[in-house]
């Protein structure tokens, strides 16, 4: 098995409140407003919970709890990405593609684009004054939907939505993770990141 490396340190957090696809089919558009950045998430088995300024939980909406949960089952209950994949899709569809817009829970800075053979086999995150490391598994690339993507490439055509499709594919949007094991745990921004 190969030596542990760190990808790097946790710089956002947040929870998707409420939908970020608005709407109805077939003219549903993509809005990050529902998100909520915090300094410190729980993870539990069944996603991810932030915590209000008045102590009160907000779990995220893939979380099992959660009343309108994006759920299918315990397999994209966690998100996670990297700064540089933001960085990419800044650089080809405009400011508007701010860090942590595509939803993910926890946003990893590092200096590279970070691939699925990096992290299939899980990442786990070093938590200061916590000896045991939290590992994260199940790890799949989270395929971008057609909504986000047209969000991205902010205007209409077949042939551009289908570009976009394509670039944010492959991990660019990001990944989805489980906690492995059944004990909740606490991460804040700063924390390292291993893969």
């Amino acid at each position: 098995m190969p030596e542990p490396r760190l990808l790097g340190k946790i710089v956002r957090l947040q929870i998707q409140r409420t939908p970020l696809k608005l709407g109805e089919k077939p003219n549903r558009w993509y809005d990050p407003a529902g998100l909520m950045t915090v300094n410190e998430l729980t993870l539990t088995p069944q996603g991810a919970v932030a915590r209000q300024p008045d102590g009160s939980p907000v779990p995220d909406i893939h979380h099992l709890a959660h009343p309108e949960t994006r759920s299918s089952g315990l397999a994209n209950t966690l998100s996670f990405g990297f700064t540089p994949h933001y960085a990419a899709m800044r650089g080809r569809y405009g400011a508007h593609m701010f860090d942590g817009c595509a939803g993910e829970n926890i946003l990893v800075a590092t200096d590279r684009t970070v691939l699925l053979d990096e992290v299939r086999n899980g990442i786990s995150i070093r938590c200061a004054g916590v000896a045991q490391p939290i590992s994260l598994g199940g790890v799949r690339v989270a395929r971008p939907c057609r909504e986000f993507s047209a969000y991205a490439q902010e205007g209409p055509g077949a042939k551009a939505l289908k570009e976009a499709l394509q670039f944010l594919d492959n991990g660019m949007r990001g990944y989805w993770c489980r906690l492995d094991g059944e004990t909740d745990a606490v991460i804040t921004v700063g924390d390292e990141v291993w893969a």
